[in-house]
């Protein structure tokens, strides 16, 4: 199969939600993860594997490197592999963190439109011009068309 989806409450109970393991990934790692307020993960580092933190909802502290700040929702947070990190929920809601993690480094750009006229409107929206990628009338059929 060539896609997946899902949410994270499909994945069960609990604070580790298996991401990858739901959806079939073999790229990359990802799980979920869900602390209830007043609770923290363990310090913690990695053999290979760097991670993303990604902040869905709540508010999390992430102490790095002697260095404690905190991330609300859209926050992000990149940690080397070797790197000793915690994180802790600080707030009053569940702490949703969207983790991916990867070694060996980035491939490059390697996408490609399917329609090769859709490279003009990538390049517009790519500078700005969201016209370029507006829907009209509802339909992913007419991207871009009056």
């Amino acid at each position: 199969m060539g896609h997946a989806r899902g949410t994270i409450d499909e994945l069960g109970d609990g604070v580790f939600r298996k991401v990858r393991r739901a959806l079939g990934i073999s790229a990359f790692g990802a799980n979920a993860m869900v602390l209830p307020p007043g609770t923290q993960w363990f310090e913690h580092f990695h053999d290979d594997q760097d991670e993303l933190y990604f902040v869905h909802r709540g508010r999390g502290a992430f102490q790095v490197e002697g260095e404690t700040f905190e991330l609300g929702p859209g926050g992000l947070c990149h940690v080397e592999s070797t790197t000793p990190r915690r994180f802790w929920n600080a707030g009053d809601e569940d702490l949703v963190l969207l983790i991916v993690g990867g070694k060996d480094g980035y491939i490059g750009r390697d996408g490609h439109m399917v329609d090769p006229a859709d490279e003009d409107r990538r390049r517009a929206a790519a500078a700005g011009d969201l016209s370029a990628i507006a829907r009209r009338h509802g339909s992913p059929e007419t991207l871009g068309s009056d």
